[in-house]
């Protein structure tokens, strides 16, 4: 009878990095929840709740000597009207700032890059011929009216003038 008590069978991976592991997926998941305009339409909804409030506060004051409850009912009843009232509005206020500063956004990072290629271009030769050449294959009407940078490069180039 032959019996072996060397055991072969251990875990190829640690219990604590299993958890870790997780963890850290469950952290994604949340992350991949999250939505930024639900998030900026709360906060506006906030603080135009903080402000009805601020507001029903200051009115109830006046006339809540005797009649406390009556008060506390009525600021109560304006913040749950003002919480309902203003949902969708706010998420549609945050919505269009949203699409607004993204817009913003790429306009100004297209401008950067834009001065960044013409600051590269006035001291490279190689890039400065090959701007010109795509601007003499587009026709220069339609570059005239795109924008200021892009009718700048086209009067520069027009007039042979490749440093400012």
């Amino acid at each position: 009878m032959n019996h072996n008590f060397v055991h072969l069978e251990y875990p190829l991976t640690h219990p604590g990095v299993d958890r870790a592991e997780k963890v850290v997926n469950n952290f994604k998941r949340l992350s991949d929840t999250f939505n930024p305009t639900r998030t900026l339409a709360i906060m506006l909804m906030a603080a135009v709740l903080a402000t009805f409030v601020v507001v029903a506060d200051q009115m109830i004051d006046t006339w809540a000597d005797g009649h406390l409850l009556a008060a506390w009912v009525a600021l109560w009843a304006v913040v749950f009207a003002a919480v309902g009232l203003l949902a969708g509005v706010t998420k549609s206020v945050a919505i269009q700032l949203k699409t607004s500063l993204d817009r913003w956004a790429a306009s100004a990072a297209q401008r950067r890059s834009d001065e960044r290629l013409w600051a590269i271009a006035q001291t490279d030769a190689r890039m400065m011929s090959e701007l010109r050449t795509a601007m003499s294959r587009n026709d220069e009407d339609t570059l005239l009216g795109e924008s200021s940078s892009q009718r700048r490069v086209v009067r520069l180039l027009n007039q042979r003038q490749y440093h400012i």
